[in-house]
């Protein structure tokens, strides 16, 4: 019998473009559930499926591993995450064209080397070795992006302080005319991608991440001669001593591994009397969603660990007290009032923490209990803010 809004199994493959035998196999292998399975068995899929279809099959041409590709899908079609998902596959696809360019390009280089010299470049051999091993690197970037998406869409849509981090930090950084900048660890450049036209026209901005691919992000978002972009490791920076007025560390110290050896860079690339904004946590940040899914299942940590107690708002100056004078911390003023489930699951599967597979098994209960418990709305305490510091 046919359903309202459901296409039978067959139906749905057939207007895919895919067989019955390969939606069985998404089904068995939880890539892709039928959104609804009757008690005899019959399987019924939605116009949400369909989206879900697209994301896989695109990642699947880009050639991800089906396993790989179930751990880079959630079971939601909210089209505020099929928005941010749909950005997130585009810049893929850049990426891929981008690399597969400069395989053509060494390619072409190493079929002329040997028609002249008559002998193979090994080094350029390896090069390409390496350049075709892309998936890893593809995979990672994805994921960082999609986590990165996830927590500024639920910032977007619920803070209580509607000028947002972005802005407020921009605005207290004080940027002046002739100033050199350097922002590490820059993540999708959202610092600065919306508000070039507030730049002073003699600022100079160096732009680092240790991630080659999200540095191709902000190149393709920031096309201003005002900004430069280098990969490297906030704890061996590759500039000159005394080299910079003003440098950003946005979010970024508390994942260094010897953080005292990145304050003593940053220190060491400042010019006397030149500041450091860095911005971190404190222990009560978003503290209720941490209860929140254990109260879900005990089992999920949304954290190997604090954050905020590598480097926070609570030991902060003591951590930057060796290297740096002047130091203070503002605190940005916000809360968060969600209303909706979606955004908010998005946000903790974001979370760098083992919830994952304990939530991707029960995602439509987890998604109940959500609801559930938000009533009219969740409020989530927002304990964030930044250090000031001085080199002396």
């Amino acid at each position: 019998m046919k359903r309202e809004g459901y296409y039978s199994s067959g139906d749905f493959a057939g207007r895919a473009h895919i067989t019955k035998k390969t939606l069985r196999y998404y089904d068995a292998h939880d890539i892709l559930r039928p959104s609804l399975v009757t008690e005899s068995g019959a399987r019924f899929y939605t116009d949400d499926d369909f989206a879900r279809l697209q994301q896989i099959l695109l990642l699947k041409f880009l050639g991800f591993s089906l396993g790989d590709i179930r751990e880079m899908t959630i079971g939601d079609t909210d089209y505020r995450l099929m928005g941010s998902s749909l950005n997130l596959q585009l810049k893929m696809v850049e990426d891929r064209i981008e690399q597969l360019q400069l395989v053509e390009r060494t390619i072409r280089e190493t079929i002329r080397e040997i028609s002249q010299e008559h002998a193979i470049d090994w080094e350029k051999m390896l090069d390409l070795i390496h350049m075709t091993e892309m998936e890893t690197s593809l995979k990672n970037q994805y994921k960082n992006a999609s986590n990165i998406s996830a927590r500024i869409s639920l910032h977007s849509l619920y803070s209580e302080n509607r000028e947002g981090w972005f802005p407020w930090l921009f605005r207290n950084l004080d940027l002046r005319e002739g100033q050199q900048v350097l922002e590490v660890g820059c993540g999708n450049g959202a610092l600065w991608a919306e508000r070039t036209g507030d730049l002073p026209q003699e600022v100079r901005i160096m732009m680092t991440d240790i991630s080659d691919g999200m540095l191709r992000d902000v190149r393709r978002s920031i096309s201003d001669r005002r900004f430069s972009f280098l990969a490297c490791d906030v704890q061996e920076l590759p500039f000159a001593d005394e080299s910079f007025d003003l440098v950003v560390a946005n979010y970024v110290l508390f994942y260094c591994e010897d953080i005292p050896r990145a304050l003593s860079e940053l220190r060491r690339v400042l010019r006397p009397g030149g500041t450091l904004v860095c911005s971190s946590y404190g222990r009560h940040h978003m503290q209720e969603i941490s209860r929140l899914v254990s109260d879900f299942d005990d089992r999920i940590v949304l954290a190997a660990e604090n954050l905020y107690e590598r480097f926070g708002k609570e030991n902060g100056e003591a951590l930057l007290r060796p290297f740096f004078r002047e130091i203070s911390w503002t605190e940005y003023e916000d809360a968060l009032l969600v209303t909706e489930a979606e955004p908010l699951i998005a946000y903790i599967l974001s979370c760098h923490g083992n919830q994952n597979p304990y939530i991707s098994e029960r995602y439509n209960d987890f998604r109940t209990f959500l609801k559930t418990r938000m009533g009219k709305g969740f409020r989530v305490t927002k304990e964030a803010g930044f250090f000031r510091a001085v080199r002396s």
